[in-house]
């Protein structure tokens, strides 16, 4: 099948292209990219005013499956993906069962070679049942196809244990993507700690508990010489930590969330689940340090951290109510409207954040829009304006504290190996 991708303003940074062209898409690959293309296609996409970028690549989701379908499946996480242009994600592991061996690895794979519109690459547990006493058998794991591993939802807590996992991490070429969380420091706290946790009567969480860890991870990392990505950045020091560690030459990149760039703990008003993640949304200071870590390059990626639960679970007061907020669909039009309508990115260098750097950060030949290349393809309107409205979403999960925000950035189609998985 033929697709002809016309006048759209194609973004890749890979290839240092921006400019008004168009793309041709044969079966599962571009091949051509270029200046007033006339040749015959089944379908002529019209991107006029839109642009027409390499499909956007989240290195952290979950999608709950095995385990906890009624919050979300392969299926519905892959759908909820496409509707907000990814191609590309990667599921944490902490499902039931936990994803630590090769024989899980494989049902992901399975699983999602059936069913799943995008391409989702398994992330393997650090220990087994992320129980943080045994090593999984990461090798193993990477050999049936997992690109990273991740002990997502809890940190490793015994440091020489993890040690071990990065030596044989490197050794098989995979990435480590950390949750950076000290488990001792937490001691039941909910949301961020400051003027408004003793507001609204919660338990806080202190900035020390990401960043005791971070510098932890870093210092791991420079031993053992393994690439570790820094997950859901929340402070401005592990900001400030990351720009150190990289000026040192230490393998580590990082990444930011939507709702971290975007909302302090002042906006939460009340006691509302929805705006109970982990980590917490954090002060103005910390917001203002991760958006000019974003602009000035030290931040690497933005993902979601797309974490679906029930509109049962989410009811329930912040104090008791499960961490975690849906983010595939909303990612995109977060960024532009917050990020670069307001100048903190360019939209190349949105694309690098949700394109380009993640498939570095894995080490993939994904992330670019080349001739010859495989035909992930997102075309967005930059301007169209509307309001996020948690009835349009695809995914099982609904809670987000971003309902009835004003935003701009429209995902119009999403392809994935040259065929349109999405249309809006």
């Amino acid at each position: 099948m033929k697709i002809l991708i016309k006048n759209g303003y194609v973004i890749d940074p890979a290839t240092d292209r921006e400019e008004i062209c168009d793309i041709l898409v044969e079966d599962k690959h571009i091949v051509e990219v270029g200046q007033n293309i006339a040749k015959d296609a089944d379908q002529c996409i019209d991107a006029t005013g839109c642009y027409v970028m390499p499909g956007f690549i989240d290195l952290h989701v979950h999608l709950r499956e095995p385990g906890f379908e009624y919050k979300e499946t392969i299926q519905t996480g892959a759908l909820a993906a496409a509707h907000g242009g990814f191609t590309s994600i990667c599921p944490m592991p902490n499902t039931n069962p936990v994803i630590d061996s090769r024989e899980m690895v494989r049902f992901i794979n399975e699983k999602s070679e059936k069913e799943a519109v995008v391409h989702v690459l398994p992330v393997g547990a650090v220990t087994k049942n992320q129980i943080g006493k045994e090593l999984a058998d990461i090798s193993a794991m990477a050999d049936e196809g997992a690109v990273a591993i991740s002990e997502d939802g809890r940190s490793v807590m015994d440091p020489a244990l993890y040690r071990e996992a990065m030596k044989i991490a490197k050794d098989k070429g995979i990435v480590v993507l950390a949750h950076c969380e000290d488990r001792s420091l937490v001691q039941g706290g909910v949301m961020n700690a400051g003027n408004k946790a003793e507001e609204l009567g919660m338990p806080g969480i202190t900035n020390s508990v990401e960043d005791v860890i971070t510098a932890r991870d870093i210092l791991l990392a420079k031993e053992t010489g393994v690439k570790l990505h820094l997950c859901h950045c929340s402070t401005k020091d592990s900001a400030w930590m990351v720009g150190k560690a990289k000026e040192e030459g230490i393998s580590v990149t990082a990444e930011v969330c939507p709702h971290h760039f975007t909302m302090s703990d002042e906006n939460i008003t009340s006691d509302d689940a929805n705006y109970k993640m982990n980590p917490p949304l954090r002060s103005k200071e910390d917001v203002q340090a991760l958006k000019e870590a974003l602009r000035d390059n030290v931040i690497d990626v933005i993902a979601t951290d797309h974490a679906p639960h029930s509109e049962e679970e989410k009811k329930e007061s912040i104090k008791v109510a499960p961490f975690g907020i849906v983010g595939l669909e909303t990612a995109f039009a977060l960024t532009m409207t917050e990020l670069v309508k307001t100048g903190y990115l360019t939209p190349r260098q949105l694309v690098e954040k949700m394109s380009l750097n993640p498939a570095k950060v894995l080490g993939i030949n994904k992330g670019m829009l080349s001739e010859g290349a495989i035909a992930d393809i997102v075309i967005a309107n930059p301007d169209e304006e509307y309001t996020i409205d948690v009835e349009d979403f695809v995914s099982k999960g609904k809670n987000t504290p971003f309902q009835g925000k004003k935003v701009c950035g429209k995902i119009r189609y999403t392809l994935v190996d040259g065929q349109v998985v999405y249309q809006a």
